[in-house]
């Protein structure tokens, strides 16, 4: 145990001191004696986070379900934009381009789009054909929000009516929704530039989950949200509007996983899980407890989720959707809501924290079948300066070996890209 833990959690001595203590450990050590704040904590003063971007311009790479690393771990995927303190509005464009991790890190711009946001860019991605030298992004053009494939040197490949958000394992499809209606419902998630087409329509029948074949481009909706709205109607259901997100396809290729999600109020709403097979056929709810957060497949029929257990209250589950379960993860350990991912060789999660009290988000390792954590970095995100729609989460995802892992993080002032080793813990 760490030993500020040991101090803090210490039953013998009072708690203004303890209190005190951990006051002190937290904001003047931190900022002052940064070495001796990681002592405390980790029990090492090396900083094992290393910077693969740099200001002044801001760097993100976007959500925790993509790898930004290529086939060969040479290069990885990243946003470059000059502002840090506001939502992106129809127009701003983004940079899009290449860390060349084998070239001392240089940024190398290869592209920009003007559909985009801060949790999840414009969907910045290598294609699953060619994880080494080509990579999908959304776009906006007249008017639209669009999926566009691109080779390393920028040139632009293909194009597609629809814009992308997940891709099949065997890069032969991918599943799109309306980002214009995230944009007005979820808004940090969606992008602005196009309207929805169905802005005033509660649920639409042509809405909803669509699959776009990447060789022929031809789109066809598997899931709309009529039919979802018509599935066990609560009376929140009856009175909100619907839209859909977090699309994930399974390891395997064999099932995709999605929110359904209604609002409930100005700010508030609820949402289902739901799994189907590729085509939208044998549709199943895993999760109807109200609250459903961040998840990542397991294996083909399990998943790793943040939720509410109608028992047990807000834990990380592990729901299998053959056996029709729900069995708490990380007890006593995993106490809050986290980005969680799979380790490639599935032995591990991958997860962090929101700010908690003095600003700072944990990022951590959790032995799967032990359970046990390892906390790896402690990292300041003040949320007087970003929160809300800009708010820097900081999204861990893994390396394709499964070595190394990459944060978005605003702890050195500018919103720039981080890696890891992590080497010593998973092999």
């Amino acid at each position: 145990m760490a030993l500020l833990s040991l101090v803090v959690d210490s039953p013998v001595l009072p708690w203004r001191l303890r209190n005190a203590f951990e006051r002190w450990a937290e904001t003047r050590c931190r900022s002052s004696l940064p070495g001796v704040y990681r002592w405390l904590h980790f029990g090492r003063a090396v900083d094992s986070l290393k910077p693969v971007t740099r200001g002044p311009r801001h760097h993100f790479f976007g959500y925790y379900d993509k790898s930004p690393w290529n086939a060969s771990g040479t290069r990885m995927l990243a946003h470059e934009v000059d502002f840090n303190d506001r939502p992106p509005r129809a127009g701003d464009s983004v940079t899009l381009g290449l860390v060349q991790v084998d070239r001392q890190n240089g940024f190398e711009a290869v592209a920009t789009t003007s559909a985009w946001n801060w949790q999840q860019g414009a969907m910045l991605q290598w294609h699953p054909a060619d994880p080494e030298g080509t990579f999908v992004h959304n776009d906006c053009r007249d008017g639209a929000h669009v999926g566009v494939v691109r080779a390393l040197d920028g040139r632009e490949l293909r194009s597609y009516v629809r814009p992308i958000y997940a891709v099949a394992p065997d890069g032969r499809s991918a599943y799109s929704l309306n980002f214009a209606r995230l944009q007005t419902h979820r808004p940090g998630y969606g992008y602005a530039g196009s309207t929805d087409p169905w802005v005033d329509d509660p649920a639409p029948e042509q809405d909803g989950v669509h699959v776009v074949d990447l060789e022929s481009g031809v789109s066809r909706l598997v899931v709309s949200l009529a039919a979802l709205a018509r599935i066990e109607p609560t009376e929140s259901m009856r009175k909100g509007f619907h839209y859909v997100n977090h699309v994930q396809v399974s390891p395997g290729g064999k099932r995709v996983a999605f929110f359904h999600v209604w609002r409930t109020g100005d700010t508030t709403w609820e949402v289902r899980l739901y799994t189907a097979d590729p085509d939208g056929g044998n549709l199943q709810c895993i999760v109807d407890t109200g609250r459903v957060s961040h998840y990542d497949w397991l294996d083909d029929r399990r998943i790793l989720v943040w939720a509410h257990h109608p028992e047990r209250g807000d834990r990380f589950l592990l729901c299998d959707e053959h056996q029709r379960s729900m069995v708490v993860f990380g007890e006593g350990s995993l106490t809050e809501d986290g980005h969680c991912s799979f380790s490639p060789d599935r032995k591990w999660v991958l997860n962090d924290t929101y700010p908690d009290r003095y600003d700072m988000r944990t990022l951590m390792l959790v032995h799967f079948d032990e359970q046990k954590r390892f906390d790896l970095a402690r990292l300041h995100s003040p949320k007087s300066r970003w929160w809300g729609e800009i708010r820097c989460d900081l999204h861990p995802r893994w390396s394709r070996d499964g070595t190394k892992l990459c944060v978005d993080s605003v702890h050195a002032g500018t919103r720039q890209m981080y890696v890891m080793d992590v080497s010593r813990w998973v092999r």
